[in-house]
């Protein structure tokens, strides 16, 4: 009966079903403990704390995850995974220096040691590091995932790899803009390999937010275009926005105000829709700076009104007192000093 519950356990984990991969595992942990041997016992305290680690609650999984470590001197047949899952419930409590010592005993058993599992492990050692503030080191331990991601002929895990290391490059300020700028260009390289379109968009994204940071931004706007490209016909279109919006910026930023107007008004009319007015208030403040420069001040103080309302709306407080700045602005290059003063006091 134990064994059956256990393989119920592990077949409904395998379906993402974790809640009654606990049940499974809880019973047959009850029933062991008539049991004569302890062996077993564990072996269900592992399971256990496993799948409390997988829904979501690493405290109550590390209780079974300890109680299911092999006695001195007895070997053990699972220590890898063992030390996995006790390292990803001390990550999950925010304890990582000790996850990143459990990390380190995980890496050192053969049975882990392969390929796949190094890269994993190097993956959750760089979220770790991310947790204690450290993104140079986590940078440092992403870019070793990729490497080995690449050399076992899996580039969606290292270009996922890649993505990460080069936000945590930009994060920690210690690492130049040439091998900033090399990461994202490999990770750009492999994006062109991965089928699944709906990484790819992600990851193209991630990319021109990159570049963006970098100020390069003709390679931003070209990456953005591509994300955009993958994700129509999605569902949910907030990524979509995001996209459009992010397009206006950097077109605002690579001066082409013109070619910036339609972005921004797609990407204004888009967020209006999702009801997400901060960022719609963003979009029409961008909107009005691309006027402005245009020399259309009338359509530039429009949308710094349409921007202020959503900002109100959405309670952004820095948001108004942009928007204010910019009406106060436009006020005065259409010739009414006395409304620009207005705004700028309301900016105040």
């Amino acid at each position: 009966e134990i064994e059956g519950l256990m393989r119920a356990g592990c077949r409904a984990l395998a379906l993402g079903n974790a809640r009654e991969a606990v049940g499974c595992f809880r019973k047959a942990l009850l029933l062991s403990g008539g049991m004569a041997s302890p062996q077993l016992r564990r072996a269900c305290a592992f399971n256990l704390g496993a799948a409390y680690v997988e829904t979501g609650k690493p405290k109550k999984g590390l209780e079974f995850l300890l109680q299911s470590q092999p006695l001195e001197g007895e070997s053990g047949e699972h220590m890898g995974d063992l030390y996995f899952n006790i390292r990803a419930a001390h990550e999950g409590l925010r304890d990582f220096p000790k996850a990143l010592e459990r990390f380190g005993k995980a890496i050192g058993h053969d049975h882990v040691a392969q390929a796949g599992s190094r890269a994993g492990t190097c993956v959750q050692m760089g979220c770790c590091y991310l947790g204690m503030q450290e993104p140079a080191r986590a940078a440092r331990c992403f870019l070793d995932a990729a490497r080995t991601y690449a050399a076992a002929s899996s580039p969606e895990a290292a270009a996922v790899a890649l993505s990460r290391a080069s936000s945590s490059m930009l994060q920690s300020r210690r690492f130049k803009a040439a091998e900033i700028v090399g990461v994202l260009t490999q990770c750009r390289s492999l994006c062109e390999s991965i089928p699944d379109p709906a990484l790819r968009g992600k990851l193209y994204n991630d990319i021109g937010l990159g570049y963006s940071q970098l100020c390069i931004f003709s390679l931003a706007a070209e990456s953005f275009e591509q994300a955009l490209a993958l994700c129509r016909g999605e569902p949910d279109r907030h990524r979509e926005a995001v996209l459009l919006q992010n397009l206006g910026a950097a077109h605002n930023a690579l001066r082409s105000f013109g070619t910036a107007l339609g972005w921004h008004r797609r990407a204004a009319a888009l967020h209006s829709a999702l009801g997400n007015q901060r960022a719609q208030g963003q979009c029409f403040g961008n909107l009005a700076y691309a006027c402005s420069r245009l020399g259309n001040h009338e359509a530039a103080a429009e949308n710094y009104l349409h921007a202020l309302q959503a900002f109100q709306d959405s309670g952004d407080v820095q948001g108004q007192w942009q928007a204010c700045e910019g009406l106060g602005v436009a006020s005065f290059h259409l010739g009414d000093p006395q409304k620009a003063i207005g705004h700028y006091k309301e900016a105040l």
